[in-house]
């Protein structure tokens, strides 16, 4: 009982450690690049990346079956490289919390890139430094808060991701079965108890999670 209790807490944080990893990494490259470049479309591209933070779960979810479904390209190519499809996989619930958690990184740290002093960088590239040196010894240590307070708010996000998670990764206990899926199973079940403890659960790691981003910025 004490195993089957811990289990979709501890696919949880490993989902979310992984899927908020993939979402920095992405969100910290595509927010400097986005950060003080103007051109045609860039409107339109950021709300583009930005929407699956106001989507509807189910629709994610529904995005990503068609993308990455057995019937698609996509899908067939990565059965055909990888010999099973991603869907209803550990892989399917990272990449469904990755998704939904990126906007969240990409627009914070793309704001502390625009706080970047261009002077700054301007003045590494006079002394002959490369992009990739004014990247990460000049641009990412000022804009280290908001960096750090993306990636938390990203792995709280990625926590609690439900809708798009349950349709594309399925709710497969000891598999994809997270702690929000689980939270949901229980009440389905009329487990009210076993809800509330993993309720409380989340509630405690949110509120830590939520409280450092606070500490950080201050």
């Amino acid at each position: 009982m004490l195993t089957d209790f811990w289990t979709p807490i501890k696919l949880s944080i490993e989902i979310s450690l992984v899927a908020g990893t993939i979402a920095i990494i992405f969100g910290i490259l595509i927010g400097k690049f986005m950060a003080k470049r103007r051109f045609r479309g860039k409107i339109i591209l950021e709300t583009a990346m930005l929407l699956p933070l106001v989507l509807p779960p189910t629709v994610v979810g529904f995005l990503l079956i068609m993308i990455f479904g057995r019937n698609s390209i996509v899908g067939q190519g990565i059965e055909w490289f990888f010999g099973q499809p991603i869907m209803f996989t550990w892989w399917a619930a990272v990449l469904a919390s990755a998704i939904v958690a990126f906007p969240l990184m990409y627009q914070t740290v793309k704001t502390g890139f625009e706080g970047v002093d261009e002077d700054i960088e301007n003045a590494a590239r006079v002394d002959g430094a490369s992009e990739w040196k004014i990247f990460f010894y000049i641009s990412i240590p000022m804009a280290f808060k908001a960096i750090i307070a993306g990636g938390i708010l990203c792995y709280t996000r990625a926590l609690g991701e439900f809708g798009a998670t349950l349709m594309f990764a399925g709710n497969l206990p000891g598999k994809t079965q997270t702690t929000p899926l689980a939270i949901y199973t229980a009440i389905d079940g009329g487990n009210l108890q076993l809800a509330w403890l993993w309720v409380g659960v989340m509630i405690l790691i949110s509120f830590v999670m939520l409280l450092s981003v606070h500490t950080i910025q201050k």
